[in-house]
């Protein structure tokens, strides 16, 4: 804190300097308003670095999740969001990307239809199947997908990460299926279904049913894994998403910790203690943009946001509860790549990579400079990804040291202005009976999309600057193609083909299977969902057992819990 004749001096030198030689400057320049701002300690006077700050690892984790970098600390992530075609594809391609020793811990994509609760041979996935990520219908298919993953690689060995949320129940139930039958119990199983549904219903629009049952089923993996999955993260609750649908930073940071509060009284309304499962609570990033001191200023003030909400809403005594345990930090956002003069997308990517590092992260660069061109990166892509981290780590050093904007009158300032918006909107959302509510009414939607429909003129206008998209576009611009040097890691032929196959071997499965235990097990899912006091996941344990497959599992909690439609909000 500063003293308050400094702040009056200061205040006065301020004015002076205003009148005197910024003035002279812009009027130099015919100028009637400076460009710039420069920050003093007029804009952080009550600045408290224990309160504020502190150090690194410790409340309010400000400056760090850890004191140490995660990338340092031996903690496996998993990185590549990877996955395509039919089971037997990715299988393939994991085994690849292990032989070549870019093999990673599984962050699986699916297919459109698998996260959807179909099956590849209905109808309505029909021109889908495997295009988005890898089809998955049955125990079976993952069985096959994780033959990839043995011996050293073996489950209990690795983190898996997968894109899911509405059938999350499922294909954990499916994970925990095939650890039995290696021998591996389920506490020994580190994983995260990404299973947070309230952000579907106002980003990524993969849910099956109302927000209700929906919430009822998240509540049933939080019990499930705190109780059988230690190491698992039953919720990866996901501001990415919500970023990246529009929103600005104050809002991602109210609407991300919003849902997060919902998750987290699921947890305690079922009985348990908040400390018992809130330390396995995890998060995607929170997006991004190009604006680096923004990114960098949000960073700092969601894990201080976290922490308080926490320590002093839910009374967590547990440290480890008050950490928000970020899968990624500050990065650019993937929407702010663009496919025209696509190698620039990896200028801005290191310009992010540059956030992290400076903003208690360990400088991941990402998404590769390919990301808008088509699905999955190339190896070329990856390369000069990984490449970028190591020369922000190595050869700049940037990593060296944690939060080193700490004390900057300008970053510490931002991060104080975009908490406290993001404070406001959160008083609104609770004022309106929480996440669920405001989703059910439709406002947190409207208000993601008033957001990106100002963004969007702001480029459309050129207010809003896009090199090579919207300004420097004259005739002897350069569009800079790169080389591939190796195929891309994703098979075109096997990808177009591959309705056709995973249909043919979904009817194999079907017509193999003992049809009357699938039936007898179906039954009982079906009893549990009508029970709101029955955790729902063993009998889908159950059930994924005897093969039945995802879109059976789905249909029958359809029947029970309806359907959800973007009509239904108010």
């Amino acid at each position: 804190m500063f003293r308050k004749d400094s702040l009056a001096d200061i205040d006065k030198r301020r004015k002076q300097w205003e009148e005197g030689t910024l003035k002279k400057s812009l009027e130099r320049f015919g100028a009637k308003k400076s460009p710039n701002r420069f920050y003093t300690p007029l804009d952080v006077p009550a600045h408290d670095f224990l309160n504020d700050v502190g150090f690194p690892g410790q409340y309010p984790f400000t400056a760090a999740e850890a004191p140490v970098a995660m990338e340092e600390s031996g903690f496996k992530k998993p990185k590549i969001y990877a996955g395509y075609g039919i089971p037997e594809d990715t299988r393939d391609y994991y085994k690849s990307m292990l032989a070549t020793g870019r093999g990673e811990s599984p962050h699986m994509a699916f297919d459109l239809p698998t996260q959807c609760g179909y099956d590849s041979d209905a109808p309505i996935a029909w021109g889908e199947v495997g295009k988005t990520g890898v089809a998955v219908n049955s125990l079976r298919d993952f069985e096959i997908i994780y033959e990839a993953y043995q011996g050293e690689h073996d489950l209990d060995k690795i983190y898996s990460s997968w894109v899911i949320n509405a059938p999350a129940n499922i294909i954990l139930a499916m994970y925990v299926a095939i650890g039995e039958k290696r021998g591996i119990l389920p506490s020994r199983l580190a994983c995260v279904p990404q299973n947070d549904i309230l952000k579907e219903y106002v980003s990524r629009g993969t849910y099956i049913f109302p927000p209700q049952p929906s919430m009822r089923l998240v509540r049933d993996t939080i019990t499930y894994c705190t109780r059988n999955m230690p190491l698992a993260s039953p919720v990866m609750i996901s501001g990415a998403h919500i970023r990246e649908a529009g929103s600005t930073a104050p809002q991602v940071l109210a609407f991300t910790f919003a849902n997060g509060i919902a998750y987290a009284q699921l947890g305690i309304d079922a009985g348990l203690g908040i400390d018992d499962f809130a330390p396995n609570l995890t998060f995607l990033h929170l997006g991004g943009s190009m604006e680096m001191f923004q990114e960098i200023a949000l960073q700092r003030a969601g894990r201080r946001m976290w922490a308080k909400i926490m320590r002093e809403r839910f009374g967590a005594k547990d440290p480890e509860s008050w950490v928000s345990r970020v899968f990624r930090g500050a990065i650019i956002g993937n929407s702010t790549t663009t496919a025209q003069r696509p190698l620039n997308n990896l200028t801005r990517t290191i310009v992010g990579g540059v956030a992290s590092a400076l903003s208690g992260g360990g400088g991941e660069v990402h998404p590769a400079y390919d990301e808008p061109l088509g699905l999955g990166y190339s190896l070329e892509g990856r390369q000069l990804m990984r490449d970028a981290e190591r020369i922000i780590r190595y050869e700049a050093k940037l990593c060296d040291v944690i939060d080193p904007l700490a004390g900057s009158y300008y970053v510490e300032g931002l991060t104080d202005k975009i908490e406290s918006e993001a404070w406001q909107i959160l008083g609104r959302i609770d004022a309106m009976g929480g996440a669920v509510a405001s989703i059910e009414s439709g406002w947190m939607g409207r208000e993601i999309a008033r957001s990106a429909y100002e963004y969007q003129k702001k480029l459309e206008t050129g207010e809003e600057v896009r090199v090579g998209v919207n300004q420097f576009l004259g005739p002897h611009e350069l569009e800079v193609m790169p080389t591939r040097l190796v195929p891309h890691p994703y098979d075109p032929a096997k990808r177009e083909d591959a309705e056709r196959r995973q249909i043919a071997n979904t009817a194999k499965l079907k017509r193999e299977r003992d049809n009357s235990e699938v039936a007898r097990t179906l039954r009982r899912l079906r009893e549990a969902a009508l029970d709101e006091r029955v955790n729902i996941l063993p009998p889908i344990l159950e059930a994924v057992k005897a093969y039945a497959t995802l879109g059976e599992m789905c249909d029958v909690m359809r029947q029970v819990f309806g359907e959800y439609t973007a009509f239904d909000r108010a």
